[in-house]
């Protein structure tokens, strides 16, 4: 009977699932591409272009360098099949592509090869009866291999999605109902943030993050990815995870087993990061083999060699007891959800609290009632209330956030909320430089 175990939850460090919508010119690929720029954090930027080299509009100009332009690895695709999508999405991550962009998404629907002429092709074939509805069976399949490998990527992931308007007509007259998107209905719910762009404006129209809901920006960029990053950098490092247990004091031999065998079930063996001691690059899964076999029992009652890289797999005697895999198991299944402390960071009790997940939401939100929409302009306001430079809210430890939340909610109460917070912080700076001033007059 197979045994089920609730284990406590954590959320892993997330990538982004970005989806940008809206009808020709609405600057969904320059959009991506001024957000991919921050989510790459320097990475590569790859794009699968489907419509006809249109994102070389963006790309470098030889000897222009006063011309606007982004960097980014191109990839032309015009036969828009399932399979062509899946390979291209295995090579960028063969390339450590930081940040995908599938322009546009849409034609892997209804484009050249795509999902709707792959069922009518289904259909058209000899012997087949039932027509579209029965030739669905096999297309579905090969849409769900799409998915998964797309959302599976290892990198941050950001799509555009053509609309177009979408009508009902009641007898003789024919009214505009709103926009379709030209994907399957329901594709958008794959996403953490879909964002309708309409004449280079973004309002968020899905999202998973409370901060981000019903967000309008113009011309979202960098700033705008600021904003995701902080939502999915409170988690923790699923690879650092690993290694904090892996060269903890008491590791045995056993443990590192089971710590293999995590690594192998979510697909962390071939996972770059550099080396404990020596701080050279190495693999997650070599690591592990390595402290592994330094912790090894001269006698272990084992089929193999002292030499013998754990498996994570029992073989002859070597895991008769149960407990062993049940907690390997438990580990390895447990469902991801947000933690705000590193593990090493809360076993070590090292430095301040940091801020926490509930807190930059409800921050977000403050500061747009404040009508502080701009990031410099977040970042300035919060340097001057805490006292010290901040170069990001993830930055803020649990204390100084809970100055800034006090403050702007009680700024957030008044009546004239943006323009008396607005003097408020004009006032900090002013006390800032004559502060300055006084010193150096001192000095």
């Amino acid at each position: 009977m197979t045994t089920f175990t609730f284990a406590p939850a954590t959320r892993e460090t997330a990538r982004a699932r970005i989806g940008l919508q809206g009808p020709g010119g609405s600057g969904k690929t320059k959009t991506a591409l001024r957000m991919a720029e921050k989510l790459a954090n320097g990475g590569e930027i790859g794009v699968v272009d489907t419509e006809r080299g249109s994102a070389l509009k963006y790309a470098p100009v030889p000897g222009r360098p006063d011309i606007e332009a982004h960097e980014f690895r191109h990839l032309p695709m015009a036969f828009c099949s399932p399979e062509n999508l899946i390979a291209a999405v295995k090579a960028a991550e063969e390339a450590r592509i930081a940040v995908l962009i599938i322009d546009s998404w849409s034609h892997f629907w209804a484009g050249k090869g795509g999902l709707l002429a792959r069922v009518d092709q289904e259909a058209k074939k000899p012997g087949h009866y039932g027509g579209s509805y029965t030739a669905w069976a096999p297309v579905n399949d090969l849409e769900q291999d799409m998915l998964d490998v797309l959302l599976n990527f290892p990198g941050h992931v950001i799509v555009t999605m053509r609309t177009k308007n979408d009508y009902e007509m009641e007898g003789k007259k024919v009214t505009k109902v709103g926009v379709k998107t030209v994907q399957r209905e329901g594709a958008e719910y794959e996403f953490d943030v879909v964002i309708d762009m309409i004449a280079g404006t973004g309002t968020v129209t899905k999202t998973r993050y409370t901060a981000l809901d019903g967000v309008s920006v113009h011309h979202p960029g960098e700033d705008f990815a600021e904003a995701i990053l902080e939502q999915l950098g409170q988690g923790v490092d699923p690879v650092q995870v690993i290694v904090d247990q892996l060269t903890a004091d008491g590791l045995t031999y056993d443990r590192a087993l089971e710590l293999h065998q995590q690594a192998n079930n979510r697909r962390l063996l071939g996972a770059d990061l550099l080396h404990p001691k020596t701080g050279q690059p190495a693999k997650l899964g070599n690591v592990i083999k390595e402290y592994g076999q330094a912790v090894k029992p001269v006698t272990t009652g084992v089929t193999g060699t002292p030499s013998s890289p754990p498996t994570g797999q029992p073989t002859g005697t070597e895991h008769t007891d149960p407990s062993a895999h049940s907690a390997a198991h438990a580990e390895a299944s447990a469902p991801a959800v947000r933690q705000t402390t590193p593990p090493a960071a809360a076993a070590q009790d090292q430095g301040p609290a940091p801020v926490t997940a509930p807190q930059m939401r409800m921050m977000h939100a403050l500061f747009n009632a404040l009508d502080v929409k701009g990031r410099e302009g977040r970042l300035h306001a919060t340097s001057l209330i805490v006292g010290r430079p901040v170069g990001s809210a993830n930055e803020l430890t649990l204390e100084e956030a809970k100055t800034l939340l006090d403050t702007l909610s009680a700024y957030g109460e008044r009546e004239n909320a943006p323009d008396e917070f607005a003097a408020m912080v004009q006032g900090l700076e002013d006390e800032a430089r004559r502060a300055a001033a006084d010193q150096q007059t001192a000095a």
